[in-house]
């Protein structure tokens, strides 16, 4: 072993809670693990605790505040799903990192069902229990939901991780990708209720560990193309175990508390990128394409999306304590590396950070798409700005959004408009991996409270208090979670996937006279049927917003498949600017506000809906 990386490991281990590292060169760049692996972060932080002498990440409550979300899970009854991953202790990485959500309208009546993929143990992989299984849940349009996914037969039954909708086929009904430690598998929708797992005749069924993919067409032929990153090569035969051959013989710690090993010290898994050929199947052009990662890093997440504002989507990776990727298109089915140049690669410390989850948006309003990061705990979550052809700044402590994130572990993350109001407001939900820190006097929790802050005119984001009593309060140990209006209420809602328990659904009852417009998209013959890849303008005042389609983000989820505008006052929209992945670009004339409208590229409006007035 390397004396110097002994050396500051034990240091790391050693030191008096509250000291911070960071500043001792090389220790940025060590694991709080220990040399036997863990994720990289900024060195140990003072614990902060509320008044009541509770870890910030499960306190900090307030008696009274504004109310945005409340736990409805048991009322729309999800709480009949079960998230089952590993065992308790959490000997392994595999059994940490937990599993996404889907949002899909799967039989196309205009309300959103809720696929949960499920976990696995070491059991169930050796046939000693039964196989955890996914959830499907039938939206049934009065506030509840049935569990459909044994009829629909989406079970999946194996070790999930991700989950990304998309209508890869262009038929017209959205699909599902779900990621796997193992093969992976492609629900092709059979426009009945049911699916057909073909992803091993599409050639994209994979093995080992993959997790957040993405959908998006990289060379204009109108097809939907497939990225699906991998994590870490895994062996159920020799897992790593501290001390032992498989890392190295290192020992693995936090805090000089001996804990599962990874991800650093252990194999990464490469990345795939697969193109699709129009007749089920798919090529992997992974190194042809210039994204195969062939470093290896620990991949979490990609996302498609047009940064360059140049009409063709360019992807992002997220990379677990080694660097993100952009990769900018070329527009012949090829990408540039511009990750470092871009500014994406590392934090402003010059760091690679523990990146988990990713969320896109234009929050600043400014017609460029940025990025918002999760991180470890131990260092501050990333918000990136768009300063214009894909180059980024970290923008975090200007934002007033880093301080606050530091105890907290984050995974899923979304930019979402809560109050309507036209500015993209920012939340994550979190929870650790060690469920040893709830054994010590670190400031830390294993399950942990939402974080949302409120976007002030682009400028700012303020921290909104978790009032007791509301699902801002809810303690929990969160990974993936998706983003969408669930009840067509024209409000934002959030469901998380929460490690070995039930799925919470934070309902959004956020009391507002603001207006808003969503709009499903449908393509051309030149474009994804989905239209995904798409970006709209919405112009009200001086006011003029951006949003794109994507498929997958978050953390190993996929959020709503149709675009949300919060208009604030305005009872009226002057113009929408549609930029169609076929390069067409429309304006369509709204003629009314708080309605959900389906266009059609090159015919403009063909459905309307009115808010469904449910109530919470």
């Amino acid at each position: 072993m390397n004396r110097r990386v002994f050396t500051l490991s034990f240091l790391a281990s050693m030191v008096a809670p509250g000291l911070d590292l960071s500043a001792i060169p090389g220790l940025a760049q060590q694991t709080p693990g220990g040399s036997g692996g863990g994720s990289s972060t900024a060195g140990a932080h003072a614990a902060i605790y509320d008044a009541e002498h509770r870890p910030i990440t499960a306190g900090g409550f307030v008696k009274s505040g504004p109310i945005v979300f409340q736990n409805a899970t048991k009322a729309a009854g999800l709480d009949a799903f079960t998230h089952v991953m590993g065992t308790k202790e959490k000997k392994f990485i595999l059994e940490t990192i937990g599993s996404g959500v889907g949002l899909i309208d799967y039989d196309n009546d205009g309300w959103l069902d809720i696929y949960l993929v499920n976990g696995s143990t070491y059991d169930a992989m050796d046939g000693k229990a039964p196989q955890p299984r996914a959830a499907l849940f039938h939206n049934n349009r009065d506030g509840t939901f049935t569990d459909v996914a044994e009829k629909a037969g989406v079970l999946n039954e194996r070790w999930g991780f991700g989950v990304v909708v998309a209508d890869f086929d262009n038929d017209g009904w959205p699909d599902l990708y779900v990621t796997n430690f193992g093969k992976n598998r492609l629900y092709k929708n059979n426009h009945d209720g049911t699916f057909t797992d073909i992803a091993e005749k599409a050639g994209v069924a994979l093995g080992n560990w993959s997790t957040g993919a993405t959908w998006g067409d990289i060379n204009g032929d109108g097809k939907l193309d497939l990225f699906v990153p991998g994590y870490i090569h895994y062996d159920l035969n020799n897992p790593p175990v501290s001390g032992s051959k498989a890392v190295s013989y290192a020992f693995c710690n936090y805090r000089g508390v001996a804990t599962m090993c990874g991800p650093r010290g252990l194999q990464g898994e490469t990345d795939h990128l697969f193109q699709n050929n129009g007749d089920g199947t798919f090529t992997d052009i992974s190194k042809k394409a210039g994204v195969s990662d062939p470093s290896a890093y620990y991949g979490f997440g990609g996302i498609f999306a047009d940064f360059s504002n140049k009409g063709k989507v360019d992807l992002i990776v997220a990379d677990d304590s080694t660097p993100n990727y952009l990769y900018t298109n070329n527009g012949n089915g090829t990408f540039t590396d511009n990750s470092y140049a871009s500014g994406f690669a590392l934090n402003q410390d010059g760091r690679e950070t523990a990146t988990m989850g990713m969320a896109v948006a234009d929050y600043d309003n400014d017609g460029w798409l940025d990025i918002a990061t999760t991180d470890f705990s131990d260092d501050y979550f990333v918000v990136y700005h768009n300063d214009g052809q894909a180059n980024f700044t970290d923008v975090s402590y200007q934002l007033g959004t880093a301080r606050d994130t530091i105890p907290f572990l984050g995974w899923g993350v979304g930019f979402i408009d809560y109050d309507n109001d036209g500015w993209k407001d920012l939340m994550y939900l979190n929870g650790h991996v060690y469920p040893q820190v709830d054994e010590h006097d670190w400031g830390m929790t294993y399950a942990e409270r939402p974080l949302l802050f409120h976007n002030e005119g682009g400028k700012k984001f303020n921290l909104v208090p978790p009032v007791i009593g509301t699902s801002l309060a809810d303690v929990m140990a969160s990974r993936g979670a998706a983003f969408g209006d669930l009840f067509n209420t024209g409000k934002i809602d959030v469901v998380v996937n929460v490690m070995d328990s039930h799925p919470v659904l934070m309902r959004n009852v956020f009391e507002t006279s603001n207006h808003w417009v969503k709009f499903n998209l449908v393509g051309g013959p030149k474009s994804p049927r989905d239209a995904v890849g798409a970006s709209v303008y919405v112009k009200t005042g001086t006011l003029r917003q951006r949003c794109d389609k994507m498929a997958g983000g978050s953390f190993l989820s996929s959020n709503d498949p149709r675009l949300h505008f919060g208009l604030g006052e305005a009872a009226a929209i002057d113009d929408v600017e549609i930029h169609w992945p076929s390069g067409t670009v429309e304006h369509v004339k709204i003629p009314a506000v708080d309605r959900i409208y389906t266009i059609e590229e090159g015919k403009g409006i063909t459905g309307e809906m009115k808010p469904s007035g449910l109530k919470a």
